[in-house]
Formats: structure tokens, sequence, C-alpha cells
């Protein structure tokens, strides 16, 4: 018990709070009847025309997960690599930094959508893709679909929610692999460990090829490398600020 309050006690502020409400909105979606129901509608992020859609979530969708193993690896990667970040940059740049790797990670997977929306919408009536949005919410709220292939990809773009804080912990990841590039990582089944830019590196391959093969997975592979695209720049415009007072670790 010691072992693990003292663990605690060692993870910087951000990084603790930060997983502690994750953890406390997962917790309550599971157990607590009708929040579930209630946080997907309000909380979640939906696409720009949908009738769910709000600005706030774009904030808020990072702090909803799909179930335990969606919660569990995400969790433990900003608890492994945030707190690493959060004594680098410090506590209020690393939240800032976090957010916004997050929003842009949203905004990014929203401009996806819209090329395949308009795409999709192309293929409609005009005065039947409003009527498809509209109506597909009412349906997706009770757990039903178009019979229309059409229609049915149409509304799953626009009304489907995305949920998670994926996108920012790829910016995490973006940023330990920048900041700490040499430092040896040991993941599971690979014998040897890996240097953090390769890892990073890897990363950023494999979401690319998930997003461009259209890989059907229920994975916004898009909101990952958005992630780690916004926490690319900004870590380069802070090193060119001098942020790390011209010191670039390794």
């Amino acid at each position: 018990m010691s072992f693990f309050s003292g663990f605690i006690q060692r993870i910087p502020p951000v990084t603790k709070n930060l997983a502690g409400i994750c953890l406390l909105v997962w917790v309550s979606m599971a157990f607590v009847p009708g929040i579930d129901r209630a946080l997907t509608r309000w909380c979640a992020m939906y696409y720009f025309s949908s009738p769910g859609y709000m600005p706030f979530q774009l904030i808020t969708y990072m702090f909803l997960h799909g179930g335990f193993t969606h919660l569990f690896f995400n969790m433990f990667a900003l608890l492994m690599f945030g707190g690493i970040v959060e004594r680098t940059l410090g506590s209020q740049r690393f939240l800032f930094y976090y957010l916004a790797c997050g929003v842009g990670a949203g905004l990014i997977q929203e401009g996806i959508a819209a090329i395949f929306i308009h795409k999709y919408s192309a293929m409609l009536p005009p005065e039947a893709v409003g009527q498809i949005i509209d109506r597909g919410w009412s349906l997706m709220q009770h757990g039903m679909i178009f019979t229309d292939p059409t229609a049915q990809v149409l509304n799953s773009l626009v009304n489907t929610p995305l949920v998670g804080a994926s996108g920012a912990i790829y910016g995490i990841l973006l940023a330990f692999g920048m900041l700490f590039p040499n430092q040896p990582i040991y993941i599971m089944f690979i014998p040897v460990p890996v240097k953090a830019k390769w890892l990073v590196v890897g990363y950023g391959v494999i979401e690319l090829a998930y997003g461009l093969g259209g890989v059907a997975d229920n994975v916004a592979h898009f909101a990952h490398l958005g992630g780690m695209v916004v926490g690319l720049a900004m870590i380069i415009y802070w090193k060119k600020k001098g942020t790390f007072n011209g010191h670039w670790f390794v």
C-alpha cells in the first residue's frame, strides 16, 4: 500500500488530475444508470452539422472512453510518459499542450470526415442529405440504422460520436520522442529496447497506413495523427523560442 501511495504522490499534478478525471468519468458511465447515455449525448464529439454537435465537445470528448481497454491503454501511456513530459514543460504549459493536442486531433478528424461526407452527399439529392442527417440522428439514438448503404455511411460519418484522449496521448508520445529521442523503451514481445524516436516514428507510420487504408476498426486514426502533428508544431515552436533553454534532451 505504501508503494502504491508513493507512486501516486510522485505523479505530477496535471497528469494525476487528468487521469483521475478520465477514470471518474468512466466509472460513472459504467456503473451509474443513465449517466452513460447523457454524457455520450452531450460530451462526446459529433460532426459540425450533426444535431448533437456543441462547440465545447472539442474539450469534453477527451475525457470519455468507449470501454475499459480504451481507458486503460490511454491512461497507462499518460502515466508512463505524461509525468516526464510535464516535469520537462512545467505543469501549466503541459496542460495547454495536452488540451491543444486533443482539440487539434478532434479538428483534424472532423476535417477528414468532411471530405468523406462531401463524397457521399454528392451521391444523393441535395434535399435528401439534410433529411438523412436529421432523421439519422433520431435513429441512432434508438440503435437503428438506414437500410440504404449510402445513407447509412453518411449518417454514420455525421452522427457517430468521437470519444477518447488518444489524440492528446499521441501528442504526449510525440513530445517524449522529441525531448528524449534516444531514451530506450522496452515494448512487450520485442526482446530489445527501442529508442523513443523510432517508437514515435513507428506509431506515426502505422496510424497513417491504417488511416489511408480505410481500415474499419472504429478507431479514429487521423485523430491520432492530428495529435502528433499539433504536438510537433508546438514542440518545434517552443524549441525555437528557447523554452528548453537551448538544451535538447537525449
